[in-house]
């Protein structure tokens, strides 16, 4: 079962001491870069610029997930509602890209410093072998001094592989290079217990496990121009946490908020990894989508939690998603807690006639035997 950790909660953000470690994703967002839709903010890049710029002077490696390419899009063609529309959409990023790239490469120039421009989608973290390599091309630039400049390439997306939002993107590139921190500059200064717009009582929570489910009850929804909000940034704080990073979630206005934590103060929420870096592998699976999920008897979510053992089909109570063989699905408590995820060795139809059956009935219903396991342990992360 998941631990709910205690948080530290208060009216002002205070200082903290936190050892941010020395490979960082750091995400900007869409009201920050655009001045909240205006155009691009082009002072307040400036600035974040000089900030990364000097962390990366002091040996800290920074991938720089970037919003803003769809709104400045919008402003340039005189669109005063995001569109509705995923070809539209499309057109405002590619329109809007070209403004982004050129303003983050021309101020990391002031410092003598070359930005490399990587768009993703989710198709490319879902392939092991373009997994692997966006990976090693990350980690490349990095060694040679680069600031790669990432975002989901709209231009080419569908709805059904988006990411969703730049927050997800970030946590999945904090995973993708094993970053000890991922930064979430936001309009706000952190995670509150209550909405601070409506609330003028609401505390600051400053600090807190990353996998406290309760973070969520507090949570509120998105912007106008943004597709994300806090819900996202918690959900990029989990996915962070399965590779060990912790995430701070601050406000990108806060004076020198990169600098600061670079010198270990945190000035917004921060939501400490539970667990240690996983195996690269282990990493890749956890970050794939998932396409079912199967829910779980008290004596198999015991074995996987405890014993470390495979997911056999007798511990399967239910399931839910039209999956193939091969392809991911979440593993849940009869609570709905989600407490592992891994590749299934039979399809949807197969699963839903073995679940709940020994191992040795499933010849008898099926004709034939493909695994002995639903899914093998060497196939599945413990979330």
């Amino acid at each position: 079962m998941m631990r709910t950790a205690a948080r530290q909660t208060s009216s002002m953000s205070g200082e903290r001491h936190f050892d941010a470690g020395k490979r960082w994703v750091v995400k900007i967002g869409s009201s920050l870069v655009t001045g909240g839709g205006t155009g691009l903010a082009v002072d307040a890049v400036a600035d974040w610029v000089d900030q990364i710029a000097q962390a990366r002077r002091d040996g800290i490696g920074i991938v720089l997930v970037s919003s803003g390419a769809v709104v400045e899009g919008m402003a340039r063609l005189g669109l005063r509602e995001r569109p509705a529309s995923i070809h539209l959409l499309q057109a405002a990023a590619a329109v809007g890209q070209m403004g982004l790239v050129q303003l983050y490469e021309s101020n990391f120039q002031r410092h003598d410093m070359h930005t490399a421009q990587v768009l993703l989608t989710h198709e490319d973290l879902r392939n092991r072998e373009r997994y692997i390599n966006a990976r090693s091309t990350l980690r490349s630039l990095l060694d040679l001094g680069v600031v790669p400049v990432v975002n989901e390439n709209d231009t080419v997306t569908t709805e059904e592989i988006r990411f969703g939002d730049n927050d997800t993107l970030a946590g999945m590139v904090a995973n993708l290079i094993e970053a000890t921190t991922l930064l979430l500059l936001t309009d706000q200064a952190g995670l509150f217990d209550a909405d601070p717009r409506q609330n003028p009582a609401a505390k600051l929570i400053r600090e807190a496990s990353a996998r406290d489910e309760g973070l969520r009850e507090v949570a509120g929804a998105g912007s106008a121009l943004g597709r994300g909000g806090m819900v996202t940034k918690l959900s990029a704080a989990r996915v962070a946490d399965r590779s060990g990073a912790s995430t701070v979630i601050a406000a990108g206005a806060e004076p020198d908020v990169i600098t600061r934590l670079a010198n270990g103060e945190v000035t917004g929420t921060l939501l400490r990894a539970d667990r240690e870096l996983v195996a690269s592998r282990k990493r890749w699976l956890a970050g794939l989508p998932r396409k079912g999920r199967l829910v779980l008897d008290a004596g198999a979510v015991r074995v996987l939690l405890k014993g470390g053992g495979s997911l056999l089909a007798v511990g399967v109570t239910g399931l839910t998603g039209h999956f193939t063989r091969g392809e991911l699905v979440a593993c849940e408590t009869e609570a709905g807690v989600e407490i592992a995820c891994g590749l299934i060795n039979y399809g949807w139809t197969e699963s839903s006639q073995i679940m709940g059956q020994p191992s040795r009935a499933i010849e008898s219903i099926l004709g034939y035997v493909s695994d002995e396991e639903l899914i093998h342990r060497d196939n599945l992360v413990l979330l």
